[in-house]
């Protein structure tokens, strides 16, 4: 008896063991295998529903960044030759005016807007294409550079006013930084931030208000708190991602942008949804309630980048992201591919306004192709 209890009393403690171990691994998001089936699924929708000979403005410019990172995954060469169409329908450019007389930066989606970061997140997909390429033509890339550097060249630090701005631009600083070596670059991306941060930063909480026109208390939430629109801090969430890959690990300014990137990710994770999604108005969920994609793609890319290269603490934050990827991988993807509840073109969360299941634009699911394509590399 005194061994049949000693075995039992050890087969208690052993299953104790195990029980506390597997208790503490983080549970398991999804299959790897899945999670690049509903890539193709989504990407594969998009492409047969919509001709790649668009403009190359902001909204289709957006898509296009996530379609380079499903490519990256996939090596469908369809989505390459997408975005390859995309850009020689454009003629590598953005807006087309070449009277740098006329060119302007302040809101305009007509040819003279050169200046306007709208019209350059197309830089980004062409300097991918350009990388890609075999024979590395140079007008891929012209455009941009010339572009960049008549920014450049100027006295002004006013050209990122709104959040979005941030995200379509900042990663062209540092591609155009990685493809040159010229450091001017970094010090112009780390001036026009500075300046953002200067009109649209809440030291309280680290998150942006989209411009300055939503700066609290002059603007408020229909509850009185603090309105942050979640695509906005989307944007900007993402793009501070994509400039870390990029800028060197002893770049001065480096400890400056993940100082920021850090701290909004922990405003974040409190905002998150139990349903694993961020409302419109992050900090007001009542004041536009409901599933919202394109933000909460974008988060998940952010902080799945922020797992997978050591800057984010995988205990603290692979919650958020289990969370968000069901999510994202449930509710926001219909049967046939289709990425619903994508709140429509806009600059904040408006009360009342339907956001559903057949809500759907080329930007978020740029940000949903993001988002998985992180999430691959993750599982990978």
């Amino acid at each position: 008896m005194r061994m049949k209890g000693s075995v039992m009393y050890a087969l208690l403690i052993v299953m104790a063991i195990i029980t506390i171990s597997c208790a503490e691994k983080p549970q398991k998001i999804a299959n790897k295998s899945d999670v690049k089936d509903i890539i193709v699924k989504v990407n594969d929708y998009w492409q047969t529903n919509h001709k790649a000979e668009i403009r190359s403005f902001w909204d289709h410019a957006a898509y296009h960044t996530g379609n380079m990172a499903a490519y990256e995954i996939t090596q469908k060469a369809e989505y390459k030759d997408y975005s390859l169409a995309w850009a020689q329908h454009n003629q590598w450019k953005g807006a087309k005016s070449d009277n740098k007389a006329e060119w302007k930066y302040k809101y305009g989606e007509t040819d003279d807007y050169v200046l306007f970061g709208d019209w350059q997140i197309c830089f980004q997909t062409y300097i991918d294409l350009y990388n890609l390429s075999e024979d590395k033509q140079e007008v891929m890339v012209a455009r941009a550079k010339e572009v960049m550097e008549y920014k450049m060249s100027t006295t002004r630090n006013d050209y990122w006013w709104w959040a979005d701005g941030l995200y379509m631009v900042m990663p062209v600083m540092t591609k155009l930084y990685k493809l040159t070596g010229n450091e001017l670059y970094l010090t112009k991306l780390h001036e026009y931030f500075s300046y953002a941060k200067s009109i649209m930063y809440d030291e309280e909480t680290g998150l942006f208000f989209r411009d300055a026109r939503y700066v609290y208390p002059e603007h408020k939430s229909v509850n009185g708190l603090k309105d942050f629109w979640a695509r906005g801090d989307g944007w900007v969430f993402a793009g501070l991602a994509k400039v870390l890959q990029d800028v060197p690990e002893n770049w001065e300014h480096r400890a400056f942008f993940e100082d920021i990137y850090k701290k909004m990710a922990v405003t974040l994770k409190e905002a998150q949804q139990t349903e694993g999604y961020w409302t419109r108005s992050i900090l007001d969920p009542n004041h536009a309630p409901g599933p919202e994609t394109s933000g909460t793609a974008f988060f998940t890319f952010g902080y799945l980048w922020g797992i997978n290269n050591g800057l984010l603490s995988e205990n603290d934050y692979l919650p958020v992201v289990t969370k968000s990827w069901n999510y994202l991988s449930t509710t926001a993807l219909n049967d046939n591919g289709m990425v619903g509840y994508i709140q429509p073109i806009g600059e904040r969360a408006i009360p009342g306004q339907q956001v559903d299941e057949n809500s759907t634009a080329d930007f978020g699911v740029g940000a949903y192709l993001l988002a998985a394509s992180e999430m691959y590399k993750y599982l990978d």
